[in-house]
């Protein structure tokens, strides 16, 4: 027969099990609050999850990197085939444009959420509808993007003119994100018309924000004259949104903004270093 032995624990080694755990939660709990305070986070308010600072950056920066982009490109004209051929001839210059242009379109995500959360607050059906649509037909710019950035590295293997073939070949072909090209142009006449409804933007705001929706779509889409005129309204409409978030109180002190800055670029620069290791 086997002998089988119950171990059960003592009195003195539950004891120190339970100090060893309480000791483990007091350093987490101070580790925690010396993180809180050195980097402090804002209570979720007014400006849904992406907070006042990220939203507020984000209305400010999105839409003047894009109107910057727009005007490094503006005197070329929009088509593919001239885009391209300016990128074989202008390649820093295009890429600079171009990345530019991207990059805003992407940091305009966090900006639209802060306004559908404001519009949503009043009426949640115009905040749901003009938010979804708006940032659905965000990702399709940004597959748009990532076609613009094939295209000029076929630029810089092949030349400009077999880059056009490739894209002329492929220019109609189905992608998924192509369902999405009515989002484009929809979300923001849907969010421009929620903000009005909602007293969220006035009138004049409201339709420089409706604007939007003139701006080019597509695969190495250039500057037109009315790219100029959706994005001075994209600028109208969210800058100053941004700029008053960013004014509120409580404002954070010198130091912390130094301490967030500090970890915001290191934060950058090591997912761009990593983004190039592949």
């Amino acid at each position: 027969m086997t002998n089988r032995t119950a171990h059960r624990s003592t009195p003195a080694a539950e004891t120190a099990a339970a100090a060893a755990a309480a000791a483990e939660t007091a350093t987490a709990t101070a580790v925690d609050s010396r993180l809180r305070a050195l980097l402090p986070v804002e209570p979720m308010g007014t400006a849904g999850f992406t907070g006042r600072w990220t939203g507020g950056a984000a209305m400010v920066l999105g839409p003047v990197l894009m109107l910057a982009g727009a005007l490094l490109r503006v005197r070329f004209h929009f088509f593919y085939p001239d885009q391209l051929a300016a990128y074989e001839r202008h390649p820093a210059l295009m890429a600079t444009a171009y990345g530019l242009f991207a990059a805003g379109g992407v940091l305009l995500w966090p900006a639209v959420a802060v306004l559908a959360t404001r519009i949503g607050s009043r009426s949640p059906g115009w905040g749901l509808w003009g938010g979804v649509l708006v940032v659905l037909g965000l990702f399709a710019r940004a597959f748009h993007a990532g076609v613009d950035h094939l295209a000029f590295q076929l630029v810089r293997s092949r030349g400009a003119d077999a880059a056009t073939e490739a894209v002329t070949a492929g220019y109609g072909a189905f992608h998924v994100f192509a369902a999405l090209n009515l989002a484009v142009l929809a979300g923001w006449v849907v969010l421009a018309l929620g903000a009005w409804r909602t007293g969220v933007l006035g009138p004049v705001r409201a339709v420089a924000l409706g604007l939007t929706a003139a701006l080019p779509l597509g695969v190495l889409k250039g500057t037109t004259p009315m790219s100029l005129v959706a994005l001075a309204g994209l600028c109208v409409a969210l800058v100053p949104s941004g700029l008053g978030l960013l004014r509120e109180a409580p404002r954070p002190g010198p130091a912390v903004v130094l301490r967030w800055a500090g970890l915001t670029a290191v934060t950058i620069v090591s997912m761009a270093l990593i983004g190039q290791a592949g």
